[in-house]
């Protein structure tokens, strides 16, 4: 599309193949949400939205992404890919920002189907949008957050090179529970092999951001 050139960003890596997705990718990450993303006596969410039935959780996965493509601004975006592996959408991974030309910050988010948890998928997506944060669009700095009780996600984090960056007590499932903040500075962001964008500088207007911040690295 001449006028959302978003649908033609995609981000690839050794594994992976990150991108907005189409109508079919979104019927399959509604599957996968369906499928279970984590063990019902856990929550990793501080929204529990995989409390819901399975038909719901589905039909909200593909709402979200509705909402995000029609309230996107260059002042305030959500960018979620669904991540591909071995030809199979199994998850997705957003990065989100407001007032990025200004604050040069991004927030990242992430889940996967269940069945496909254990492969190392996780730490590679993240990775994947930490290259066009820093890489491709210039950011300054990436922040994440995960509950103390999600050693997963925090796993993911400090292998990456973030920092602890305080705590912060949020609602779940109507009560009070603890959250860790992280954050990861472009000089101290560790660029790996065989990561690339492809489609990005038609995009950069839509993320709020001048060409010559990219050249200015």
């Amino acid at each position: 599309m001449r006028h959302w050139p978003l649908f033609a960003l995609r981000l690839t890596t050794p594994r992976l193949e990150l991108r907005l997705p189409g109508l079919d990718d979104l019927d399959e990450l509604a599957d996968r949400a369906a499928e279970g993303v984590h063990d019902p006596a856990e929550m990793p969410f501080g929204v529990p939205w995989t409390d819901s039935p399975p038909h719901e959780r589905a039909r909200s996965t593909v709402q979200i992404h509705f909402r995000q493509w029609g309230t996107w601004s260059p002042d305030d975006w959500s960018c979620s890919f669904v991540t591909v592996w071995e030809g199979r959408v199994v998850g997705v991974q957003e990065m989100r920002a407001r007032d990025f030309a200004v604050t040069r910050e991004v927030a990242t988010g992430s889940w996967i189907g269940l069945r496909f948890q254990g492969r190392g998928i996780g730490t590679e997506m993240r990775a994947a949008v930490l290259h066009l944060a820093f890489a491709g669009l210039g950011a300054r700095y990436a922040t994440s957050s995960a509950f103390v009780d999600n050693p997963r996600s925090l796993a993911i984090s400090r292998r990456l090179g973030y920092r602890e960056d305080g705590l912060a007590v949020e609602k779940r499932r109507g009560e009070a529970a603890l959250q860790r903040r992280l954050r990861l500075s472009r000089d101290e962001w560790t660029p790996l092999d065989g990561f690339e964008i492809h489609g990005l500088e038609p995009c950069l207007p839509l993320f709020g951001v001048p060409k010559r911040i990219t050249d200015a690295g």
